[in-house]
């Protein structure tokens, strides 16, 4: 199974681009353009690999799905997960051909906690406050405030899953090149991206609404994450405070010993020379829903990292291409 998004980020301040994000243009041996790596030229690569082998005729042993969705910046709940539920996908292995880079895949990511948090309060006329009325958003910075918490809980690892942690850490070090940032592997990582709340600036508001995004590593349960939320909220006494959680999967991997990971090995080496590096993700993507229906399932795609969701995305053509062989080879080894 295949599995690609077709949606993409928005391209932001339009000032900032050195090239139209929408133009496709082709220069000095890089597309460029929004969706480049995150990832429109995985989705056509893979096609293209498909197509070929179709166009040949190749004997295969097994059927090839390929799942083209929508949602999956926004967390795949229309588009993947609605495919699992209703039964459309089945499968032995799984591609998705998510931004790794030419010579890195991806075997295990994080899992996807989202949070909405509903903080209610008591209106009352700004100049009286704190006196009278109960600020909801005063209560929300305090909640969130006292959330970071959730920033200490870690995994513990042995065996394969320490191994691959290890070099999983190095990379990240390499390519974002900030101190401390391998933590966010082994550590649940809360983001406050959306906070809204209140009428008018001179009124105590009494409604104030925040937007959580957790992601949750290898090792750690939604649970643990769920009973420090409770935690906090009764050691600190916070009244009028209601959470929806959504996702709330655990990280998931596939082995190095899986044949699905052997064949990314072998194709990498065969076709550029190169030894793959085995990493868990930082982030989630679609690729869990995957997983945890048993489905062995890897990332693998062209990518320049340094363009993805923020400006100036790009991709090297040469990567496209390898990509598609990449594709092609794993399709050969594993149904061929």
């Amino acid at each position: 199974v295949f599995n690609g998004h077709c949606d993409v980020v928005p391209a932001g301040d339009l000032s900032k681009w050195a090239f139209g994000p929408y133009s496709g243009e082709i220069k000095d041996g890089k597309i460029l353009g929004r969706g480049t790596s995150d990832m429109k030229c995985g989705l056509a690569a893979s096609l293209y690999a498909i197509a070929m082998l179709a166009k040949h005729q190749a004997e295969l042993s097994g059927n090839i799905l390929y799942t083209i969705v929508p949602d999956e910046e926004t967390g795949g709940y229309h588009g993947t997960q609605w495919l699992f539920e209703h039964g459309y996908i089945q499968g032995d292995w799984g591609i998705v051909p998510e931004p790794t880079g030419y010579d890195n895949i991806e075997i295990g990511q994080k899992g996807n906690l989202g949070m909405h948090i509903t903080a209610n309060g008591t209106s009352a006329h700004g100049s009286l406050s704190p006196y009278v009325g109960d600020s909801a958003v005063e209560k929300m910075m305090d909640f969130l405030q006292q959330l970071k918490q959730l920033r200490e809980i870690r995994g513990e690892y042995s065996g394969e899953i320490a191994q691959v942690m290890e070099v999983s850490k190095r990379v990240i070090r390499d390519i974002q090149k900030k101190p401390g940032v391998e933590n966010c592997l082994d550590h649940v990582t809360a983001n406050f991206g959306v906070i809204h709340g209140g009428t008018k600036y001179n009124m105590v508001a009494d409604h104030c609404e925040a937007e959580v995004d957790v992601r949750v590593p290898i090792g750690v349960t939604y649970e643990q994450v769920k009973s420090k939320v409770d935690q906090i909220i009764s050691e600190n006494h916070f009244e009028g405070i209601s959470i929806e959680y959504r996702g709330g999967k655990m990280g998931n991997y596939v082995s190095i010993n899986d044949p699905i990971t052997v064949s990314a090995k072998r194709c990498a080496k065969e076709i550029m020379g190169v030894d793959l590096i085995m990493a868990y993700q930082w982030a989630s993507s679609d690729t869990r829903y995957f997983r945890e229906r048993g489905i062995s399932t890897i990332q693998y795609g062209p990518s320049n990292s340094e363009g993805i969701h923020t400006y100036n995305e790009t991709v090297d053509v040469k990567d496209c291409v390898n990509a598609a062989k990449m594709y092609a080879g794993m399709i050969l080894d594993l149904i061929g």
